[in-house]
């Protein structure tokens, strides 16, 4: 895969089934046009392939109705304008908008009588975000607005950005009715997250801050409000916080939470379905062998149990959770896809289940649980497998990782690319980096050290206190396996990664820059003294990991130990990164260029944290430009 064949991958998202009729999104980046353009797209289950379904610039999000005769869905009509919600019949038809809210719509769910949707909006403060200050005066420009007054530690998020003034509400709309217009069931006090109806569509779930964001907090609930309009209601009381509220037919709850003593952050732990049955709340996965992907999406009820995706040593599995079980193991769970894969979404309708299952040299297919692939969407783009490496680090823990080869015989360069989070991991899904840098002539290896997702809570948790100790010595040893074989080139490897990755990228430079020709240090963490005050999570973020000692924080920070590298040494940031904000970037830099090291920083304008993964196609290819120049000129 070259830098330019980014805007020829076709990537499906978000799936849902509906007797036939299944329904996905795809995006594509369009690099030219710096957008990301793609509709919905249905599948055929008889093996039929695919034909697009819609054609806006970007549809996205489809829900079909209960009932199977509409669609509920997301478009973006215009470039540069935010999502708005929109409905058709499933039969096809002109799509009609439901929306015109000025930052956009959210996701939708379909109330039981196919005929009510529910969806979150942020609602801007009026004469911000392009709203006017009063109705018929013209909205301020951006320098012209009145300053924010800032009260709370949880002000900012990355890649949204100022919070207070623009909370989410919840809304529902009748789709049927073309009059209809958005009800607001909340007034903005308070965050509403994931709203989804309960069985009986007369009430909304949704979840809140804890006390409904009084104060700030760690913790978060299930709270309910009538669709029909008044004050919420607590529900759950979680044991953490929650995520993906599903409201059960004898009206209890189901939802995904890590559990966390009260007054403390949920770092590097599980997350384990519960049930709520009105009285008693019950764990029914095991805390320390099941960990529940919530990005895949809410737990979907079927009459053979609740699917959930898990993530499990590099994959993300589509397991089945018995209703009634009590913290039951993984082993215990019936796997039905994603096994040495990833599941990135999955539907059901009965015992029909769908899923989009991603594999190193693919992005992406549709799935029919026991029936086969259905799509060919991976197949424009030729890409390279991933190869298990496993070992054991100097302690005797066993250590796991992967390796993607480019075509040729070798001796190859050698790129060690450490992933982000900590409790992230690198897996058996798609990697883009590692495939751009595969087919430029780089063995390309990736490292799961402890501290990382998928391996259980313990494996996760063991770096709490302890960067730069045992992930260190886990990194180390797998590359270690990698560079046994023969068509590897020991002498010329470099190490890069983003983030925690940007981070062990400055500590191994540091550290053990014997081992390696050059570094590439992207969006990380290099100080944790200032990260605390300056990042939108520091301000629990750092204490949860570091500790509360400033001496401690120092110790485990790459700027401390800034004049051992010596290296040459590439620094990557985005100029609105406010997850590890440019400062990061720019005292690493000032001190290893006062040191006379071959340093270089590279900043993008106008993008966040996940420049790499969700930024504009245009950056994206000019930083995969760059990270090859870079390569290209240390490691050749």
């Amino acid at each position: 895969m070259r830098p330019d064949d980014l805007q020829s991958l076709t990537q499906p998202g978000s799936v849902s089934v509906r007797g036939d009729l299944v329904l996905v999104n795809v995006a594509t980046p369009d690099v030219a046009a710096n957008a990301y353009r793609g509709g919905l797209h249905r599948v055929a289950l008889d093996g039929g392939g695919t034909r697009r379904w819609t054609w806006a610039e970007r549809d996205l999000a489809p829900r079909i109705s209960p009932d199977g005769r509409w669609v509920a869905f997301l478009r973006v009509a215009e470039r540069g304008k935010p999502p708005q919600l929109h409905v058709m019949p499933a039969d096809g038809g002109e799509a009609r908008r439901l929306t015109d809210l000025p930052l956009g719509a959210g996701t939708a769910v379909w109330a039981p009588d196919s005929r009510r949707l529910a969806f979150s909006a942020r609602v801007p403060e009026p004469g911000r975000y392009g709203t006017p200050v009063a109705e018929g005066e013209e909205p301020p420009t951006p320098d012209a607005e009145a300053p924010r007054h800032i009260t709370r530690l949880d002000y900012r998020l990355d890649d949204v950005g100022f919070t207070a003034d623009r909370r989410t509400r919840l809304f529902t709309v009748d789709a049927l009715d073309p009059d209809a217009r958005p009800v607001e069931l909340t007034d903005g006090t308070f965050a509403v997250l994931e709203p989804n109806w309960t069985a009986d569509g007369e009430r909304l779930l949704f979840l809140a801050e804890r006390d409904l964001g009084a104060t700030e907090t760690f913790h978060n609930d299930v709270y309910s409000v009538p669709a029909s309009g008044g004050a919420p209601e607590l529900v759950v009381r979680t044991a953490g916080w929650a995520a993906h509220p599903v409201g059960l037919p004898d009206g209890g709850v189901l939802f995904y939470s890590p559990e966390s003593a009260p007054g403390t952050a949920s770092i590097a732990r599980n997350m384990s379905l519960w049930r709520f049955d009105g009285e008693n709340l019950t764990r029914l996965t095991d805390v320390e062998t099941v960990d529940c992907e919530k990005a895949a999406g809410p737990p979907v009820v079927t009459d053979a149990g609740v699917l959930v995706a898990v993530r499990n040593r590099g994959a993300v599995e589509l397991r089945r959770v018995p209703l009634d079980a009590s913290e039951a193991a993984l082993s215990d769970l019936e796997l039905l896809a994603g096994e040495r894969a990833e599941v990135k979404s999955f539907a059901a309708d009965g015992d029909r289940v769908v899923a989009v299952v991603s594999t190193s040299d693919n992005p992406g297919e549709v799935v029919l649980v026991g029936g086969g692939t259905l799509t060919d969407f991976g197949s424009a783009v030729p890409l390279r497998p991933a190869v298990e490496l496993t070992g054991s680090a100097p302690d005797g823990y066993p250590v796991h990782g992967w390796l993607v080869l480019p075509e040729g015989e070798g001796p190859h360069p050698v790129v060690l690319a450490v992933h982000g989070g900590p409790f992230m991991y690198h897996g058996w899904g798609f990697f883009d980096e590692a495939q751009v840098y595969a087919a430029a002539g780089y063995a390309v290896v990736l490292p799961n050290p402890r501290g990382s997702a998928g391996y259980g809570q313990a494996h996760g948790q063991s770096v709490i206190g302890g960067f730069g100790t045992v992930d260190v010595d886990d990194i180390l040893a797998v590359l270690d396996v990698a560079l046994e074989r023969p068509d590897l080139d020991a002498d010329r490897v470099g190490v890069m990664g983003g983030s925690y990755g940007g981070f062990m990228t400055s500590w191994l430079a540091a550290h053990h820059g014997e081992r390696f020709r050059a570094g590439w240090s992207e969006r990380a963490v290099n100080a944790w003294d200032s990260f605390a005050g300056s990042s939108d999570i520091g301000w629990y973020f750092t204490d949860a990991y570091c500790g509360p000692s400033l001496e401690a924080q120092r110790a485990m920070s790459p700027l401390t130990y800034a004049e051992k590298i010596t290296m040459p040494f590439m620094v990557v940031h985005s100029e609105h990164d406010w997850r590890c904000p440019l400062e990061q970037a720019q005292r690493l830099f000032v001190a290893l260029r006062r040191n006379g090291v071959e340093a270089e920083m590279l900043v993008f304008p106008g993008e966040g944290h996940e420049l790499t993964r969700s930024g504009k196609p245009r950056h994206r290819a000019q930083r995969f430009e760059a990270v090859l120049a870079w390569w290209a000129r240390h490691l050749a």
